[in-house]
């Protein structure tokens, strides 16, 4: 049985690349429609900076979803070839820069009952915002020297990448993909026993 709920808690970026999954069956898109993309926004409700709207999929049209799908292949592209040390394509970096300048972070000041506050807010439809943030969140892991660090999942037919915390992480989840390898491998070793 694959689990085909969203793995979480690798920079944004990476989760938001990590939305595409592989299955017996083939590939798997886990942000298909917007009902899907709304549930991944829920699963990264606290890491998003700006309140989304309500959990109302009506709030995302097919053309947001389409410009989340373009931001997913833009950082994908540029995270592997950062990630081996070589320069991501012209076009790749130059898509990323679109979407954070379709929803540029405006500086807003305001009062907080005690102090004055900063906070930034973008315009735009609920997906263009998106699509601009987890752009600026895939900018700042690639100009993070950890990105040569970003591994690609052990698992044989796993397509997850991740940010290793320890050295010797080698999987994308030890409870999806490591369960799996050490029962293989125990399988492995105690065939014909």
């Amino acid at each position: 049985m694959v689990d085909l709920r969203p793995l979480t808690g690798e920079p944004l970026a990476l989760d938001l690349v990590n939305t595409r999954a592989n299955t017996p069956d083939g590939p798997v898109d886990l942000l298909a429609d917007v009902t899907q993309l709304r549930s991944w926004l829920v699963l990264q409700a606290d890491r998003l900076p700006e309140p989304e709207p309500e959990p109302d999929t009506t709030a995302y049209s097919d053309a947001d979803l389409a410009a989340v799908h373009a931001v997913r292949e833009h950082i994908a592209v540029a995270v592997n070839a950062a990630r081996q040390g070589e320069r991501p394509p012209t076009a790749v970096l130059d898509g990323l820069n679109t979407a954070l300048s379709a929803a540029p972070a405006v500086p807003r000041v305001g009062w907080g009952g005690t102090a004055v506050t900063l906070t930034s807010r973008r315009t735009g439809t609920p997906g263009t915002r998106l699509a601009a943030l987890l752009a600026e969140d895939a900018a700042a892991l690639l100009a993070d020297p950890a990105v040569l660090t970003v591994r690609p999942c052990e698992a044989e037919d796993c397509v997850m990448l991740f940010l290793p915390a320890h050295p010797r992480r080698r999987w994308c989840s030890a409870a999806r993909c490591g369960n799996r390898a050490r029962v293989a491998r125990y399988y492995q070793r105690h065939k014909g026993d």
